[in-house]
């Protein structure tokens, strides 16, 4: 299950790829243990552990058990090149990819999700029913999203969404959420994760497709005001 990102995990993230950028930590460096980053940074282990797990996800390190973490080649070669990282993508690039991608992967889903996918979908509504502050339905809202991409059993195309989900963790995105997740907003994703949900379990391909691109339209608009 995908964790909900914190400021503290950006908090790290953030440093080490600055730090890789800048030269300070070059090929193959070995980065300080999770001790002297949390120690550093002033955050909790945990969130240290959690953006390690996320930047070797991506390719940037590489843990060694018994050794320690060290910065892979295609970190450097990446963003010391100048070429644009997915990681530094905009809310609205992001929000575009979601719509070509997001569609899609719903009609898959509804295709190969299983009773073990269809079961993770009910706790995601039940909990995103529940959720009454800001990070807990986001992390919800997060978590169907991620469900039903992983729902569709493609390895490539799982890999994919998670690449524009971490891009996402990283953008102004959540900023601009919460700005402009009002209650009555909330409660529309909530009708519209609903929709989407009862679509996958009904095996509806094509309404499972027209459900999540209402969503995903209504969410554009609501954060980019287009």
């Amino acid at each position: 299950m995908r964790t909900a990102t914190t400021r503290s995990d950006l908090q790290v993230r953030d440093f080490i790829l600055a730090a890789i950028r800048s030269g300070t930590y070059g090929l193959n460096s070995k980065l300080p243990t999770e001790r002297a980053l949390s120690e550093q940074l002033g955050v909790p282990r945990s969130a240290v552990r959690d953006a390690l797990a996320v930047l070797e996800s991506d390719g940037a390190i590489e843990r060694v058990i018994g050794s320690g973490t060290y910065v892979r080649e295609e970190a450097t070669s990446s963003l010391k090149s100048g070429g644009v990282s997915p990681l530094d993508a905009s809310p609205a690039e992001i929000m575009q990819a979601r719509l070509m991608v997001e569609p899609q992967l719903a009609q898959l889903a509804a295709i190969n999700a299983n009773q073990e996918d269809f079961a993770r979908f009910d706790e995601c509504i039940r909990e995103g029913d529940a959720a009454d502050t800001f990070e807990a339905f986001e992390h919800w809202d997060a978590a169907l999203h991620d469900a039903i991409a992983r729902a569709s059993h493609n390895r490539l195309v799982i890999e994919i969404y998670a690449m524009i989900t971490r891009a996402r963790d990283l953008a102004e995105w959540g900023e601009l959420k919460r700005k402009s997740l009002s209650v009555e907003r909330r409660d529309q994703y909530r009708r519209e994760h609903h929709a989407i949900v009862a679509a996958l379990k009904g095996r509806n391909t094509q309404q499972a497709e027209a459900a999540l691109l209402v969503h995903l339209e209504h969410v554009r608009q609501n954060l980019l005001g287009r």
